[in-house]
């Protein structure tokens, strides 16, 4: 396992203080808060260690309440709300400061046989075809600061190819609110199927909220904008591993009042649906104030 992958895996294993308090460190990525993808892994993970193995989460609803400070650890607090014969739910707070950062509710659910259908996934060229995000963005390396160059063309603990067309980040031009990105761990990982969920909640956030700047051609690049999660959730539908190609295919319905909304879907590499997401976010345009005096 890459030394990158193995900090992750760490990071989202968390130190147990207490029966339901676990305390996780923070991931500074270079910009200025935390990665609202580490505080939902985490999260997770809280939950995941209160509950017996053999009941996998199922899904997760999650508030983005406060952004996270990268300097100083983050306590989780975890509420057994309920263990039924078939669904255990959890309740966690995540806390810094003494102010909660992020709500989640989990569900976990024993596994059963029932009815089963799924959508076709659609078509995108094999993940092997294509070029890695820091192989694109190393081609014009020598165009963005120095500091955001070093992040975006770094080491990661995952790899992920675009699967549509890649965007100009220096000239974005509008187009359709749909973006596919294949995605991988850059290494072998344990036969743990809930540290494959939790990394999987964790790259969800890769992307996601970008998707509805698209219509707009806005890219990260572009000044003058707030972009900040405001809630997540995902559902997972069945086993996967995340050591093993995914494809996160998203759309926004629907941007409004300073909010867009996108929707994800994640296949195998077979075919397989094996989670949905969906997450609302701040899309705000910062109007520049006009000189004083």
């Amino acid at each position: 396992m890459p030394a990158i992958l193995e900090e992750l895996v760490k990071l989202l294993a968390l130190e147990r203080l207490e029966e339901n308090l676990f305390r996780g460190q923070s991931q500074d990525l270079g910009w200025g808060t935390v990665f609202g993808g580490q505080v939902l892994g985490q999260a997770l993970s809280a939950a995941v260690q209160t509950v017996p193995a053999e009941r996998p989460p199922h899904s997760l609803h999650a508030y983005f309440l406060r952004p996270g400070d990268v300097s100083k650890p983050i306590v989780y607090s975890v509420e057994r709300a309920r263990d039924g014969g078939s669904f255990t739910t959890r309740r966690v707070v995540a806390i810094q400061n003494g102010q909660a950062i992020l709500n989640l509710a989990a569900s976990f659910q024993k596994p059963e046989e029932g009815f089963v259908h799924q959508d076709d996934m659609p078509v995108a060229p094999p993940p092997e075809s294509l070029l890695t995000e820091q192989e694109r963005i190393a081609a014009a390396a020598d165009r963005l600061p120095p500091g955001i160059r070093e992040r975006l063309v770094g080491e990661r603990p995952f790899e992920v190819r675009i699967a549509d067309v890649p965007d100009d980040p220096f000239h974005p031009t509008p187009r359709a609110p749909h973006r596919m990105v294949w995605l991988k761990t850059r290494g072998p990982l344990p036969d743990d199927p809930a540290l494959h969920r939790y990394l999987l909640a964790y790259a969800s956030d890769h992307a996601f909220i970008g998707t509805a700047l698209l219509p707009h051609g806005v890219s990260f690049l572009t000044p003058g904008k707030q972009i900040a999660s405001l809630d997540h959730a995902m559902w997972f539908h069945q086993p996967f591993r995340i050591d093993g190609w995914l494809l996160h295919v998203m759309d926004s319905p629907a941007a409004n009042e300073a909010r867009g909304l996108v929707r994800g879907r994640v296949f195998t590499q077979d075919g397989r649906l094996i989670a949905s997401t969906i997450q609302e976010g701040l899309i705000r345009k910062r109007v520049a104030k006009p000189p004083t005096g």
